[in-house]
């Protein structure tokens, strides 16, 4: 059975897609990929189908990741069908749990950054979106950092499902 993860910002055209880029190649990496499937999208519909922002692509694609994406806007009707929705900040994470059709499902979203032991205080990933190119590093940043302990998290789980 497939593990379902979606990473949630505001518009899906930056933080969501530049995390759904390195956790896909963490999966890849880890030898997982045929048991997990990644992909984003954002609480608002304002970007739908566009292509991630290029700041975000030109920075994926510098440090080795693809930057192939199309925007869309989170559906509440996809919460039964994941496992886990991970939210870039706090306020993603309030409305996603809001939009959440149960309590079992609210339950489903975490921040991204509470996958990361170094960080402290607070766990939101800054919208790099109003400022240059050094905000897209710091982003990719912070998604890198918290990317090995959300795949210990979810390799878990899915070795869980297999007993």
């Amino acid at each position: 059975m497939t593990y379902r993860v979606s990473f949630v910002c505001t518009g899906n055209i930056c933080r969501s897609p530049m995390a759904e880029s390195v956790f896909r190649a963490r999966v890849e990496e880890a030898g997982l990929d045929g048991l997990v499937e990644v992909d984003s999208a954002g609480t608002g519909g304002w970007h739908e189908g566009d292509g991630a922002d290029p700041r975000a692509v030109a920075v994926l694609e510098e440090h080795g990741y693809d930057g192939d994406h199309v925007a869309r806007q989170f559906q509440a009707s996809w919460f039964p069908r994941l496992d886990l929705v991970v939210a870039l900040d706090s306020g993603h994470r309030s409305a996603l749990r809001r939009l959440a059709p149960t309590e079992q499902d609210a339950r489903k979203v975490h921040l991204l950054r509470s996958y990361d032991p170094a960080a402290d205080g607070d766990l939101d990933v800054p919208d790099p979106y109003y400022g240059g190119l050094d905000g897209f590093e710091e982003c990719l940043e912070m998604v890198e950092a918290a990317s090995a302990g959300l795949l210990a998290a979810v390799r878990e789980e899915v070795e869980g499902r297999a007993v």
